[in-house]
């Protein structure tokens, strides 16, 4: 079976610049600050961020670990790390990310819990993110209560408006020319996250290309057809 074209390519680095704000512009602002500005810290030093899976907590998270002088923490790191290695503070590094403290291991709730005291006392930056506000995660109470401190911010998800807008401007800094109905189709059609239908329309204008078809509703129905049966084998 011929393998699907949007499985060939590596993700694309994620970047505060290919971050579709959305409702989250006053978020997007302030994480700028923490990524231009790591050495001038902000008058607020602690940011936990909540939302739904796909909002994009964490490509602001990765956004953030390559601003320089970071590390970002997710649950692989977490749960791998039984000594605690990922959470050893480490006066080089300013910005810490950690991510996925919904599902954080005992082990590594307490790991975490020491380094927000090391970061706190040597004036180093935390932004942190999970599915749920801080008061209402299971975790041990010590450090729950630290995640309740400083700015806490809800990642909105992009409305359909949101996402057509995105796409549209995707495709003409591209010089894609899309046959009316195909990226209203392709948001109702495919997965709802934006780094999904980016990954997307780049495979529509490959298989455009290959193919040597316009980019119209057919050739997208297709390519779908190809993605679901790709899913499946």
């Amino acid at each position: 079976m011929r393998q699907l074209l949007l499985d060939l390519e590596p993700d694309k680095p994620q970047t505060l610049v290919n971050f579709v704000v959305g409702q989250n512009r006053e978020l997007a602002q302030l994480l700028g600050q923490f990524a231009a500005h790591a050495e001038q810290l902000p008058a607020e030093r602690f940011v936990y961020l909540w939302g739904e899976a796909g909002a994009g907590k964490t490509h602001l998270l990765k956004a953030l670990a390559a601003s320089g002088m970071a590390r970002y923490i997710g649950l692989d790191d977490s749960a791998a790390s039984a000594d605690g290695a990922a959470f050893l503070f480490t006066p080089a590094i300013r910005l810490y990310l950690l991510d996925d403290c919904d599902a954080l291991p005992a082990q590594a709730q307490i790991a975490a819990f020491a380094l927000f005291n090391q970061i706190r006392e040597h004036g180093a930056l935390l932004v942190s993110a999970g599915a749920l506000p801080p008061a209402q995660l299971a975790l041990r109470e010590d450090l729950r209560t630290r995640l309740g401190w400083g700015l806490i911010y809800q990642v909105h998800g992009l409305s359909d408006d949101d996402k057509l807008a995105a796409l549209s401007q995707a495709a003409v800094s591209r010089g894609l020319s899309l046959s009316p109905g195909v990226l209203p189709y392709l948001i109702t059609h495919f997965r709802r996250d934006m780094r999904s239908l980016s990954a997307m329309l780049d495979a529509l204008d490959r298989y455009s290309l290959e193919t040597r078809r316009p980019i119209t509703l057919p050739l997208l129905r297709h390519l779908l057809q190809l993605e679901n049966e790709n899913a499946t084998s």
